[in-house]
């Protein structure tokens, strides 16, 4: 099983003039721990499930831009972008310029999103959920034209929502034969059909049951497109508070590794942890020293 951190909150003591170092802490001892990944969000508001849209909240490309120059190794990318905010050339320079600067660490993350307060808040237009969809689906097929051969391709894209004329890519990404693609959610008609055609990679939420129903209809999706489903990564994003010994609505690590083996067998491949007060870095030490070893193997 891989694992990886999402963190959802800049909130840390000391205010706006200690987001940087601690930050900056956080991904180093979760590079060094042993995540696989490490994500943030592709937010301008924080969400109303983490805390009050006050709340500190950086932007997700250039934070990631941060972060892979205090890392070596975990992988980085956003949990999950949202389509409407960039244009899908911009979507995937972004992308390949993060994975070329990290050294082939990046994932494309990337949904139909949801947070209507913020894109009214700061003026960006929100579109129907129905035309969204359409934008994330011609969009991810512009990734993939941009991400063929050695600098993308001389083909054009002429869709209801974008044109373009050449999708050129230069440099073209070191992760091969793209930087891998997550695609979030779980809508099962629109999304999970979306991952089957263009993801490497899905992430839903929910108990294992759940998550093993959304994976059942991911594999019928495939097979509908004629893709193996073996290809996508599945992955589940799971809220966790680690202690030494569990107790005062926090878990430990036994507790978690068995949380998460039920997970595994609801055919989850991978678990990104959503870490409560991750800026204490010695809850990542207890996940890298007591969890993540006995994770491998399942």
């Amino acid at each position: 099983m891989k694992l990886g951190l999402q963190i959802p909150s800049f909130t840390y003591p000391g205010g706006t003039e200690t987001i940087g170092p601690t930050l900056a802490r956080i991904v180093r001892c979760a590079d060094d721990v042993g995540f696989d990944s490490i994500w943030v969000m592709d937010h301008f508001f924080q969400i109303r499930s983490v805390g009050p849209a006050t709340e500190p909240m950086l932007e997700g490309w250039t934070t990631l831009g941060f972060m892979a120059a205090n890392s070596q190794r975990a992988r980085l990318g956003l949990m999950v972008g949202g389509v409407h905010y960039r244009y899908p050339g911009l979507w995937v320079k972004a992308a390949t310029t993060l994975d070329v600067l990290s050294g082939g660490r990046a994932w494309l993350g990337i949904g139909a999103a949801w947070n209507e307060e913020e894109s009214r808040g700061l003026g960006f237009p929100f579109p129907p959920l129905g035309e969204r969809f359409e934008m994330l689906e011609e969009t991810l097929q512009i990734a993939h034209g941009m991400w063929q051969g050695e600098r993308g391709t001389e083909g054009q894209h002429n869709g209801r929502h974008y044109r373009a004329s050449r999708l050129l890519n230069s440099p073209q990404s070191i992760s091969r034969p793209r930087v891998p693609i997550m695609i979030g959610g779980g809508g099962e008609r629109k999304t999970l059909r979306l991952v089957a055609q263009y993801g490497d990679a899905c992430n839903v939420f929910g108990q294992p049951a759940g998550i093993a129903r959304k994976y059942a209809i991911l594999r019928e999706h495939c097979a509908a497109v004629g893709r193996p489903f073996e290809e996508i990564e599945r992955s589940t994003l799971q809220f966790v508070r680690v202690s030494p010994t569990g107790g005062d609505h926090s878990q430990s690590p036994s507790q978690i590794v068995d949380r998460f083996g039920e997970l595994a067998d609801a055919g989850a491949q991978s678990v990104i942890f959503s870490v409560g007060n991750v800026f204490e870095t010695e809850r990542l030490e207890i996940i890298g020293r007591d969890v993540i070893p006995q994770l491998r193997d399942l």
